[in-house]
């Protein structure tokens, strides 16, 4: 399996077929932000800048704003977070995925966060 990255900013990364790479907030953020009620995803073929806010995850304690860990061109979106939001409380760092990317330089993923790099920055280490 790919290696999955880590955003200061609470974004997983996960390389994935045909030069994108899928998206989504991670464990410890869908904990914080109790149960997710609405996501708001962008539109498929947007081209977004890295750090640019593009998505918004919404529960019932708070509304979170999802940043682009990389420059590049929305490929895909999860679809089922319209009817099942709450798929990412259940498996924020699979199922619960937001959206794919394609992005401008595959290199940049490299300057993103490992797992253990992201473990210590969230004091779970």
């Amino acid at each position: 399996m790919p290696e999955t990255r880590f955003t200061p900013d609470h974004e997983w990364l996960r390389p994935a077929e045909a030069g994108a790479a899928t998206v989504g907030i991670t464990t410890h953020a869908q904990g914080l932000l109790g149960d997710i009620v609405f996501v708001e995803l962008p539109a498929p073929g947007r081209v977004v800048a890295a750090g640019e806010a593009i998505a918004t995850v919404e529960s019932v304690k708070a509304a979170s704003d999802v940043f682009a860990p990389v420059a590049g061109r929305i490929a895909a979106i999860n679809a089922a977070l319209a009817d099942d939001p709450a798929l990412v409380n259940r498996d924020a760092e699979g199922a619960g995925w937001l959206f794919s990317i394609v992005p401008d330089d595959a290199a940049a993923l490299g300057g993103l966060l490992d797992r253990d790099a992201y473990a210590a920055l969230v004091g779970a280490a």
